[in-house]
């Protein structure tokens, strides 16, 4: 049974494609970072503030390699930053994986992100170009990560739908 892997920065829409993705598919969807909160019974912000953040890129290892030894097939939406950490993006080229990077433009993350910024607590501080100057640097420095997915799907100029349909269609 293969799991779906699907990354990317945040803003490129991994959550709702991969909540679209598992009604279509009839296989369940889990946020990684959910998954930590709910077996850690800590907010991911809390896990940084009162243990770090290398403790929390070990748990996310640990909870990462424990989904994809999980029986059954799943959908797994990664954190932004967890391919780049503790060699994470080994795991997306397992055999037992299909790994999806959704790319988006910085021109589309900006414009996903601007609005609810305030939830965002990497940008929630940044004017509009402080925060594209970000979203740039660290999409350049996490490409290299990303790339080791099997498959990239466009997002740009996309909906939900077509984005499903391009992942469907790397499936069939």
């Amino acid at each position: 049974m293969k799991k779906i892997v699907l990354l990317g920065y945040m803003g490129c829409g991994k959550s709702t494609i991969a909540q679209k993705l598992s009604e279509i598919l009839k296989t369940s969807y889990i946020d990684l970072d959910d998954y930590i909160e709910k077996n850690t019974k800590m907010s991911i912000k809390e896990i940084f503030e009162s243990q770090g953040e290398i403790h929390f890129r070990k748990l996310e290892r640990l909870y990462f390699i424990e989904l994809l030894n999980s029986p059954g097939e799943i959908i797994i939406g990664l954190g932004g930053g967890t391919p780049c950490y503790a060699n994470n993006h080994e795991l997306l080229t397992r055999d037992d994986v299909v790994s999806i990077y959704l790319k988006a433009s910085i021109d589309t993350l900006f414009n996903r992100l601007v609005a609810n910024k305030s939830k965002r607590p990497l940008i929630a501080d940044k004017n509009d170009e402080e925060m594209k100057e970000f979203i740039a640097k660290h999409l350049f420095d996490r490409s290299y990560y990303y790339n080791h997915a099997q498959h990239k799907v466009n997002v740009d100029g996309k909906s939900v739908e077509e984005t499903v349909n391009d992942i469907l269609n790397l499936l069939a």
